[in-house]
């Protein structure tokens, strides 16, 4: 069930079948599960914002068992992972940083069995309909190049003045046609978060 703070929550599908003139097989695949939420702190300002990140820590469970369940996949079978918020007018970036930091990631990383590197962020402040692109990495290694990437998302009417918009991204593979060299999947050690 959902927490009555969320107003919507939209999942969206990237599907890459052809690139360039080559065609993709299998199709690359990227979801983004995004939850439009209250912000209790919107227009006044609050030291404490503990509510917030423990907004976090569910969102991150709930944001990423959506976004797996619509690759299809089990969660140990994604490859990369990113996250990003945007704020309301009337809302601060601090507040997209106390959802997304402190507690988001750990439920994160537990909905995909690991996730050894630091999931990449991204926060801004914007009205409705506002994009914003989520950088994604790969879950286990950071220097995995054929994972650099992103996913832009936006939801026409959100955030509101008053709301945030968060979001978790997951892919089940890296970029279509990777060829600029480095680390490879097959190379992953998945130890320091970085090889």
């Amino acid at each position: 069930m959902a927490d009555p703070l969320i107003r919507k929550l939209v999942v969206t599908v990237e599907e890459t079948h052809r690139e360039a003139s080559e065609r993709i097989q299998p199709p690359t695949r990227k979801a983004a599960a995004i939850a439009v939420i209250g912000n209790p702190f919107a227009g006044r300002y609050v030291a404490d914002l503990g509510e917030l990140v423990e907004v976090g820590a569910m969102l991150g469970r709930l944001l990423a068992e959506r976004a797996v369940a619509a690759l299809g996949i089990e969660g140990p079978a994604a490859h990369s992972y990113g996250k990003a918020a945007i704020v309301g007018e009337d809302g601060e970036l601090e507040h997209a940083a106390a959802i997304l930091h402190p507690k988001l990631g750990a439920p994160v990383r537990a909905v995909l069995g690991k996730g050894a590197a630091l999931i990449p962020s991204a926060k801004k402040r914007g009205g409705m309909g506002t994009p914003i692109d989520i950088p994604l990495g790969h879950k286990d290694a950071a220097y995995v190049r054929s994972h650099f990437d992103a996913i832009e998302v936006r939801v026409a009417d959100a955030p509101r003045r008053d709301e945030i918009l968060v979001a978790v991204a997951v892919t089940d593979s890296g970029r279509p046609l990777p060829r600029i060299g480095g680390l490879t999947v097959d190379q992953i050690e998945g130890k320091d978060g970085l090889r």
